[in-house]
């Protein structure tokens, strides 16, 4: 364990500073200042021998995190990195991207604030970085068996890793024109710079494994193809169909999807050329859906220089602090003030569209909303409290509804759950021998850490299946859902 009076002594959590928002919105910079070492291991030190580490159960990767709070703590990063890896393949992700469920669940978090379990992982993992600790883990000798990766997202790297790492000979497939999937283009840069993806690219392939950008396979290589090509298959590609709003006026020019917006804002960012950018510059901005995905695109608006940027959400404001019926160690749902909210804008709760209004020329001036009202249980927009928000850019936020579906079922003729998702038996295995279903295609719009702990237990379950038995780690079950965390 860390400090034995640690949390005794340190009462509070301590964080990084942001950067003040007049800077950090003029560029595409990560948005912390440089963390202090001191205050790092003060806060790993508030890490309890708190006997049953429930920390563990909130992670769905069961995370080491008392070993590497202790290591941190002792100002040993080297054996802290080893610790890490020893669970999550990626966590310089984890460590910027995920709301840390593990946090919810710490024991301290009874009666204190929670350890700062997500800011000492990502420190540990730029530590690392840093010191040249991340060296590639070659297998020791090749099963001569072969494995191709469809999507290149947390899910798709974290099995190519585990299966290359193994001895199998991988190949993933990416159809966008870098490796990277959401981390690369659905991500912006002030939340994740580009330069951590790079590093634990090339960490992949000096193992081994091999990388095909621009490749879409369904189109340029038949997903039946592809299953004779290669020994297994393993279907990562996300749950990438956004939820529409069929209202009227949906077809107006401004309104978009939120993935289009930040796709093309990304690659804008990246140095590529995009012919007619859907840009938020000198715009009404209104951002539909209360999520991460909103927040991605609120702060994007302001760095793009948007006039104005207003968020709706449908339901209520949740609560600052945990509500009774989400008791600990349940991931309660709270009020969260993301970077993105800090830098500006207005945040509207209760707000249900009704219609998108538009001028003569078919583009979208005016987001008319009302109140929303709860009947039998369903959200509906309250009569009579219908008023009208200028809008010059309308983006769609409400989350994904699953994967694309019509070239898996009609080239390998996959099935289908009711919610949408590929069926996957036990060992994530869809219905046609030898093709595996890891992360959101499988299990449905969650978390980047279910994701790569989905990607890591399909890794085991495809080398069981190659080699008739496995040594890697299979950290989750298909069905299985955190604490306090539902599928989404």
């Amino acid at each position: 364990m860390a400090d034995p009076k640690g949390f005794l002594k340190v009462t509070e959590r301590e964080l990084p500073a942001r950067r003040p928002v007049p800077v950090r919105i003029m560029d595409w910079k990560e948005v912390y200042e440089p963390g202090d070492s001191a205050v790092l291991r003060r806060q790993a030190g508030r890490c309890m021998d708190c006997g049953i580490p429930f920390c563990h159960q909130g992670c769905p990767l069961g995370n080491l995190i008392p070993e590497w709070n202790d290591l941190t703590w002792r100002g040993e990063g080297r054996a802290a990195i080893d610790r890490l890896h020893a669970t999550n393949n990626i966590p310089e992700f984890t460590g910027r991207l995920c709301p840390a469920p593990c946090e919810s669940a710490c024991v301290l978090g009874i009666n204190q604030p929670a350890v700062t379990i997500k800011q000492v992982e990502v420190s540990i993992i730029d530590q690392a970085f840093a010191n040249g600790w991340v060296d590639p883990k070659p297998p020791g000798r090749l099963t001569g068996k072969t494995v191709a990766v469809v999507g290149s997202g947390p899910a798709g790297l974290a099995a190519a890793q585990q299966l290359t790492r193994a001895g199998h000979t991988v190949a993933v497939y990416e159809r966008d024109d870098r490796i990277g999937g959401l981390l690369r283009y659905g991500i912006p840069d002030f939340k994740m710079e580009k330069r951590h993806l790079e590093s634990r690219l090339r960490q992949m392939q000096d193992e081994g494994t091999r990388f095909r950008a621009g490749v879409n396979i369904g189109t340029d290589i038949t997903w039946d193809a592809l299953r004779a090509r290669y020994d297994a298959v393993v279907v990562a590609t996300g749950a990438t169909v956004p939820r529409d709003l069929p209202i009227p006026g949906r077809d107006l020019a401004g309104v978009h999807f939120a993935m289009e917006y930040l796709v093309e804002s990304n690659h804008a960012v990246a140095g590529d050329a995009v012919a007619n950018q859907i840009s938020a510059e000198g715009k009404h901005v209104i951002v539909i859906g209360g999520g991460d995905t909103g927040a991605d695109c609120i702060g994007t608006a302001h760095r793009q220089g948007a006039l104005s940027v207003t968020n709706l959400a449908i339901g209520r404001r949740p609560p600052e602090a945990r509500p009774d019926a989400q008791p600990w160690p349940m991931a309660p749902t709270l009020f969260e003030v993301q970077s993105a909210h800090e830098e500006g804008g207005e945040r509207m709760y209760l707000a249900s569209t009704v219609e998108f209004l538009g001028n003569d020329a078919g583009e979208v001036q005016y987001l008319r909303v009302a109140e929303t009202e709860f009947v039998d249980g369903r959200r509906v927009p309250k009569s009579g409290t219908e008023r009208e928000i200028p809008a010059d850019l309308v983006l769609i936020a409400m989350g994904f509804t699953g994967p694309e579906r019509l070239l898996l079922e009609d080239q390998l003729g996959t099935r289908f759950t009711d919610r949408g998702n590929v069926a996957r038996e036990d060992d994530y295995q869809t219905t046609h021998p030898g093709v595996f279903v890891a992360g959101d295609a499988g299990r449905g719009q969650s978390l980047i850490v279910w994701a790569i702990a989905e990607g890591r237990a399909a890794a085991a379950a495809v080398d069981r299946y190659l080699m008739g038995d496995t040594e890697l780690p299979s950290p989750v079950h298909p069905t299985d859902v955190a604490i306090g965390v539902a599928h989404a």
